[in-house]
């Protein structure tokens, strides 16, 4: 087996692995002290926070991404147990999905096609090129899904993944005066409105707050990265 292409030996990257894991997991468990401390304000959310956090450290330590990423790579393996983990308290309102599928299916094809549509108009307006708008286009869904579909349409990765991120971010900051402000109390639209926008960031927030609400935001945002993967191609294709 090759040793990964910025190290010379297993010993290095076994080091280098467990200095950046540390610093990683470090950086989160601050980020959900600062998010304690701040009572759960959204501006604060640990996922922005500890990507700023490690972002900073790679810039002080002047280490490229080249190194911090395959160093980190095991923690990717956790990614599909948090995944399967989401459907333990969506199995809850299972009874509910059955009677509101229908508003729920209307809602994710409005929401995911403003959410394209959106994001290429804005950035046509202003100027942007093709792997501008490539880029931007796919930001509501989550990284996995925007990123190579991105780069499929000759986008930018590291541009669709900072869209996504700055629209998970912004998306959760803004979601619940948006919501009181238009006088929405029901926690499984808030929480699928939520999620369809602002994807894992959002749901990771609404998990915290509310079970029902964080249930309908991993369900919307399930449903709309299904939804970018397939309505993107086709929007492309038509125009």
């Amino acid at each position: 087996m090759a040793v990964p292409a910025p190290f010379s030996s297993w010993a290095s990257f076994a080091l280098a692995a467990a200095l950046w894991i540390a610093v990683t997991c470090l950086a989160y468990w601050l980020a959900l002290r600062l998010s304690r401390r701040m009572k759960g304000n959204p501006v604060f959310v640990p996922v922005a926070t500890t990507s700023l956090m490690v972002m900073a450290v790679l810039w002080i330590s002047q280490t490229p991404y080249a190194v911090y990423a395959p160093a980190t790579k095991p923690l990717n393996w956790w990614v599909g147990p948090a995944t399967v983990a989401i459907a333990i308290p969506l199995y809850g309102q299972l009874e509910r999905l059955k009677r509101i599928w229908k508003p729920l299916l209307i809602a994710l094809l409005i929401g995911s096609v403003v959410a394209m549509a959106s994001a290429i108009a804005i950035a046509w307006a202003l100027g942007g090129s093709w792997q501008t708008l490539m880029s931007l286009m796919p930001k509501s869904a989550t990284m996995p899904i925007a990123m190579p579909m991105s780069e499929r349409f000759g986008g930018l990765p590291a541009l669709a993944a900072v869209a996504v991120v700055i629209t998970g971010v912004f998306g959760t900051v803004i979601s619940h005066p948006l919501l009181r402000l238009l006088k929405v109390t029901d926690p499984a639209a808030r929480g699928f409105a939520i999620g369809l926008t602002a994807h894992a960031i959002g749901m990771a927030r609404e998990l915290q707050v509310n079970p029902t609400s964080g249930s309908f935001a991993a369900l919307a945002m399930g449903l709309n990265a299904i939804a970018t993967a397939v309505l993107m191609p086709l929007a492309l294709a038509w125009v």
